[in-house]
């Protein structure tokens, strides 16, 4: 199939154009003939040249629109494919549209909506498409959709909570050390220069300055090239299976940050199992997709313990409670949630009262932040200015004495 690009006359006289798609030229004078249009012009649509990572990227937000909008639109009764066509032209984003347009097409062809999305693992996750596939099979697909963007809305919400607390410390830092390469490179040799025409004995501290500025000026390239070299050493490292088991390890014990990754990966873990359970998909099945979904080793391992004890006629709480990854509180809630048959709904609680949890952890990290870096930043710029100054000081002492 090609797609042609036409100009032509209705019988009104009226001038139109659009795309059509068709196996040849004369398959689409056929098509336009069949509408009762006068062809003026008929040629194929010249093909786009795609770079690798030059496309527009689909956001998470970009789903969510699409997700409630297409809700909307099958819960009015209107049928899936128009649904697609719909969204397809009015997606803002190219590169979006064009996988509508390809599911589309998929299920024109009599794939499900749900196989159809198997085909965008990139765009759509297991979760997104295992929901997707529970509510085609129980006929509560617009339902499911709600479900759906309602929880990519919260995962985003928590995401942003946790990115907003780091953006002003970053922030701080890169100031910071920008500010003291500065100094060094630039400003503490003129001081430097100036001392040793001077002559005599400096203080400790600005030869200790002065110092550092030199080994700065020196290997200032050198430690860039060392500094890339370990952050790609470290994404190779993390790669690996027994990296980013060590690595996730080594960040849930850390004295700070430690706490609030463990509290993110509870909500996100409750929350992905509470949706897919409600949802209609398997528990096995949303045990695995939660698994992978984790975005911690650890947590992984603990969910896909989990799986094994289900088979084996067990409880999901059991092997939790054997895991440091999931507070006592949280298992306990789990095991009532299955005794009394509303396990989905324990698991939204326990996702809420974490959300909240997340939200303070982050306002007291970002108390706890900020002034701890600007007293970093005003007593390293603060030493440094001083130890520049000592000699002039010391020199205005001397001065003033022999007067």
């Amino acid at each position: 199939m090609r797609t042609f690009v036409w100009t032509g006359r209705t019988p009104e006289g009226t001038v139109r154009n659009g795309e059509l798609e068709a196996e040849s030229r004369e398959r689409a004078l056929i098509q336009l003939r069949r509408q009762r249009i006068t062809v003026v012009s008929l040629k194929p649509k010249p093909r786009e040249i795609k770079l690798p990572g030059l496309g527009e990227k689909v956001k998470e937000k970009d789903i969510v629109v699409f997700t409630r909008q297409f809700a909307t639109m099958i819960d009015a009764g209107l049928p899936l494919v128009q649904c697609l066509d719909i969204l397809a032209h009015q997606t803002e984003n190219k590169t979006f549209a064009q996988i509508i347009t390809q599911i589309k097409k998929d299920v024109e062809g009599g794939d499900t909506y749900a196989s159809a999305l198997r085909k965008h693992p990139k765009i759509f996750s297991d979760l997104y498409v295992n929901m997707v596939e529970a509510g085609e099979m129980g006929g509560i697909l617009d339902t499911i959709l709600n479900r759906l963007a309602g929880y990519i809305e919260k995962v985003l919400a928590l995401k942003g909570e946790v990115k907003s607390a780091l953006v002003y410390p970053t922030a701080i830092v890169i100031v910071a050390v920008s500010v003291i390469i500065f100094l060094m490179i630039f400003v503490i040799p003129v001081f430097a220069q100036m001392f040793t025409d001077f002559g005599g004995t400096l203080p400790a501290p600005t030869r200790l300055i002065m110092a550092l500025s030199d080994l700065t000026r020196r290997y200032i390239f050198h430690g860039i090239a060392v500094f890339i070299g370990l952050i790609f050493a470290f994404k190779r490292f993390y790669r690996t299976e027994k990296g980013r088991k060590a690595v996730d390890a080594f960040l849930l014990k850390t004295p700070i940050f430690g706490p609030l990754i463990q509290k993110v990966a509870v909500a996100k873990f409750t929350r992905t199992l509470g949706t897919l359970i409600s949802s209609g998909v398997p528990i096995i099945d949303g045990l695995e997709i939660t698994a992978r979904t984790a975005g911690n080793k650890i947590v992984e391992e603990a969910v896909l313990s989990t799986i094994s004890s289900i088979k084996e006629g067990q409880t999901i709480a059991a092997p939790l409670s054997q895991k440091r990854v999931f507070p006592p509180m949280v298992v306990q809630m789990i095991e009532i949630g299955e005794t009394t048959g509303a396990l989905d709904a324990m698991l939204e609680k326990i996702a809420d009262f974490y959300d909240e949890e997340v939200d303070q952890a982050v306002s007291a990290l970002t108390s706890l932040l900020e002034p701890a870096l600007m007293i970093f930043l005003g007593v390293t710029v603060g030493f440094m200015i001083v130890a520049m100054y000592l000699p002039i000081f010391k020199l205005a002492g001397v001065v003033t004495g022999g007067s």
